[in-house]
This record gives C-alpha cells, structure tokens and sequence, in this order.
C-alpha cells in the first residue's frame, strides 16, 4: 500500500480529510498546514517524505487564472510550473487512478497545469497577464514547494484543488494575507482592514460564497477516502 501525506494551506482544508478517515473509521494520513507559504510548504513536504511518505497530495483551495474555469470546479493539476519556469510533473499513472475513481462517482475533473505563486495573485489584470504568460489554469501558494521537495526526494505529487475566485475577480485587499502560518484564518486581521476599507464589504462577501463552493467541491472529493487514497 503506497504511504500518502498531505499538505494543505488551510487547517479548514486538512479537516475535510482528517474527518472523513474518522467517518470511515479508518487513520487519516500524514497532514501539515502551510498557511499560504511556498517555503512552508516545501518544509513540511520534505519532512513527511523524510518520515515515510511515498506520495505527497496538495489539497486546497486555488485561484482561477483561465476563464473558463468557474468557483467550484476541480482541477487535477498535471504539471505545477513554478514562478521562475520550473515544471514539476505529477505522477501521471496516479493522477489517471484518481481522475477515473473522481468521475465515477461524478465528479466533473478539469486538467491542465497549476502556477505557483509565492505571493497573493489579487488582481483580474495580473490573472488576465499570467494565463496569457503560463497557460496554466490557475494559481496557488503552496502547491509549487510541495513538487519540488517531492522532486528532490524522488517521491511523487498529487494536486487536487478547487476554484475559489475566479479570472475575473478582483481579491479584496481585507482577504490578503488573512491565513496565519498554522493555516487559520485571522479574522481580526480582515475585520480591521475591512474597517477602513469598508466598501470592500460586498466584495469580502462575494469572495466568501466563492470560496465556499471550492470548499463544497473538495469536501465531496474528502468524503470517501478511496476516492484519493484507495488502491494505491
């Protein structure tokens, strides 16, 4: 049986998966938090792999860089190309388990590649500009450090993410930096902006309901364990 680790950027995100290997009383794998940090993420890839792990799945929340990718949709990343250019392919036999288990139990599964961002992609035009430079369909802040350090450990990567906001959206600057270095969200921090910054309401508002169908989406992806971790 292949060992698996996780790491997410939101501790939100590692729950789902920790509490549906309770729900299926079964022992969750290895998971780590890297809040939103590349570095962070490499970090804790690196020591899980240390320890044992054989595949190391990013799983979380993304922003969308192609329009035609909606809040909600699922990507099964197929190369993660880092800011500087590095491509960093998934495990292509893996990644076709875990597409045909996802659309089996139906599961609509978007392909294409993930860029890596070691910081917050906010602006529609800095979306708009990166998929014309990239090609890549969306964008995260974790996904990149995690292929590299399983890279350099010959282990193997999994990414499975979920579209927050979308190419058209602005991000609001109240939601920027808002996830601690554990991977909770610092509400204070978002409150205190947004206070003067009040017109930013509708938008924070907009941005939650968006994030809340990528959570919807990965939360039916974590409810049965096979569906990522089973026959491997």
């Amino acid at each position: 049986m292949t060992r698996f680790a996780v790491v997410t950027g939101l501790a939100a995100e590692a729950k789902l998966i920790d509490k549906a290997h309770r729900r299926a009383k079964r022992p969750a794998p290895p998971i780590a938090c890297a809040g939103a940090s590349a570095e962070r993420a490499h970090a804790h890839a690196a020591r899980l792999i240390a320890q044992g792990a054989e595949v190391v799945l990013s799983f979380g929340l993304c922003g969308g860089l192609d329009p035609a990718l909606r809040p909600g949709d699922l990507l099964l990343a197929e190369v993660t190309v880092s800011g500087s250019g590095q491509r960093f392919p998934v495990s292509a036999p893996l990644r076709a388990r875990v597409e045909a288990r996802l659309r089996k139990a139906g599961l609509t599964v978007a392909g294409g590649n993930l860029l890596g961002s070691d910081t917050p992609v906010a602006a529609a035009e800095e979306k708009q500009a990166l998929f014309g430079q990239t090609g890549a369909r969306a964008v995260d802040m974790e996904s990149h450090g995690v292929a590299a350090a399983a890279q350099a450990a010959g282990a193997q990567v999994l990414v499975v993410r979920a579209v927050a906001d979308p190419a058209e959206r602005n991000v609001p600057r109240a939601a920027l930096n808002a996830v601690g270095p554990d991977g909770r969200l610092r509400l204070f921090r978002s409150l205190a902006i947004m206070y003067v910054r009040p017109w930013e309401g509708p938008a924070l508002v907009r941005l939650a309901y968006e994030a809340r169908l990528g959570f919807d989406t990965l939360e039916r992806v974590a409810a049965d364990p096979d569906l990522l971790f089973g026959g491997d």
